[in-house]
């Protein structure tokens, strides 16, 4: 019989030592994270390592962001659990599944039809709140569903993104890792149909890449 290995203690630590220790507040957040198996996302050789604080390669030369990053980006977007939530990169799917603990529903695109797949798989073998799929261009959006109440962009904008913030609802907020800003993270705000942005931590991801394979 298979033995089956408990990820529960490096879990734990990556949620105490790389987010709570540092200034991830937010306590739903740090909820999420200790309830989401990242391990699963990721290679199986790479064990306990999946709960290091730093990324890894998926395939396809796209990689999982590191932990605090993405807990980061999360705070700063204030999800409610009301919240229609837009996500840009599904990749492996794991920021899918905390996202989906956070909000009412997420709607995730993904480009890359083997990283959508193999997320939906992983997804499906978890516990997590209501998600939606799509394997297109993510810098079209979702606009079938729109508007959103929060949208997160995981890869590198080259040039504004108008489009999203045309599927963002008043009120809402979206956060994405801007080249052209010199690969700040922006937050932007959306109010009586004007958008007001902020530019906070520097980050480095992958580029957003137009079309789908």
């Amino acid at each position: 019989m298979e033995r089956k290995i408990d990820y529960s203690i490096a879990r734990r630590r990556m949620v105490q030592e790389q987010l709570a220790a540092r200034d991830i507040t937010d306590r739903r957040i740090l909820e999420a994270f200790m309830e989401v198996p990242r391990h699963l996302f990721l290679d199986e050789a790479i064990g306990a390592r999946a709960y290091d604080d730093c990324s890894f390669p998926i395939g396809y030369s796209q990689t999982i962001s590191q932990p605090y990053i993405q807990a980061l980006m999360l705070q700063y977007l204030s999800i409610n659990p009301q919240d229609r939530v837009l996500e840009i990169g599904t990749g492996s799917g794991y920021l899918t599944a905390i996202l989906s603990l956070l909000s009412k529903e997420v709607f995730s695109v993904e480009r890359m039809g083997a990283l959508s797949r193999n997320a939906e798989e992983v997804l499906s073998r978890i516990s997590t709140g209501r998600i939606r799929l799509k394997t297109g261009d993510g810098s079209n959006g979702w606009e079938f569903y729109a508007p959103f109440d929060r949208i997160i962009v995981s890869a590198a904008m080259a040039e504004g993104p108008d489009m999203l913030l045309a599927q963002l609802k008043d009120e809402g907020m979206m956060i994405a890792p801007v080249v052209s800003d010199n690969e700040h993270l922006i937050l932007f705000r959306k109010r009586a149909g004007a958008v007001a942005s902020e530019r906070l931590s520097r980050c480095a991801f992958v580029p957003l890449l137009k079309g789908v394979e």
